[in-house]
């Protein structure tokens, strides 16, 4: 049986498992799908060691750059990126897998995001600067929108503070996406602080959380006018690019 799986830390609020179990009862497909949840990422190498076979499988919050160092090979893309969500092991040396990252994040928000930009959504704010942060860097990048990071503590000339985010900055700005864990169920009224009043019908915001489906952040910039749009669909995607890539 195919074993696929999840590892992050913690994994309560995990789409993943319950996505790929429905699909393969759905597909009459022989696998498995399991949560990881490891503590630290050094716990990764033995992991590995206790669960040979592993056919591939998915990282989350928040090792999709610290999982790079364990890898024997990086797609391009994950590279360039600098995060992956998605490890194929090849088995063909049974005694030792070669693991190989990649970034389906990419996919999955690219195909999500596109069909709400506008010729005037030129300048973007990526609110968080971790690995999902760069994936949402790299596909906006893809699509010729320019960004900036925000983040509590600023490193390197592409990131800036939440106190920056004056009028001008908002409004020049029209897209916003959430990529901070700020808003997940159990915690769900809280949201990014950022200045919602200097939004508007122009602005297109964009949460990668699902659950609840309009968080609070959605709900501050939809009372403003924005077009809103939430993680789900970008989770699918995601889902379905990682499934190829394990069997390409």
């Amino acid at each position: 049986m195919k074993t696929f799986g999840l590892i992050g830390y913690p994994l309560s609020q995990s789409f993943s498992q319950k996505y790929f179990t429905n699909k393969f009862n759905d597909e009459s497909i022989e696998g498995r799908y399991l949560n990881f949840p490891i503590e630290s990422i050094k716990e990764f190498p033995e992991l590995i060691n206790h669960h040979p076979y592993i056919g591939g499988l998915n990282v989350t919050i928040p090792y999709k750059e610290e999982v790079m160092q364990f890898l024997d090979e990086l797609d391009p893309i994950a590279e360039e990126a600098g995060a992956v969500n998605v490890i194929k092991f090849d088995w063909s040396n049974p005694e030792k897998p070669i693991l190989k990252g990649y970034n389906s994040d990419i996919i999955g928000f690219t195909n999500s995001i596109k069909p709400f930009i506008k010729a005037h959504h030129k300048k973007a704010l990526i609110l968080g600067t971790g690995g999902a942060a760069k994936a949402v860097g790299f596909a906006l990048k893809g699509m010729g929108i320019s960004y900036q990071f925000v983040s509590r503590t600023p490193k390197g000339e592409n990131q800036i503070t939440y106190n920056s985010l004056n009028q001008e900055v908002m409004i020049e700005n029209t897209v916003i996406i959430n990529t901070t864990p700020l808003g997940m169920y159990g915690d769900m009224n809280a949201k990014p602080a950022i200045p919602y009043e200097f939004c508007g019908e122009q602005h297109l915001f964009f949460d990668l959380i699902y659950n609840p489906e309009v968080t609070a952040f959605l709900k501050a910039a939809q009372e403003q006018g924005a077009a809103i749009k939430n993680g789900l669909e970008m989770l699918h995607l995601q889902a379905e690019a990682a499934w190829d890539i394990w069997n390409s």
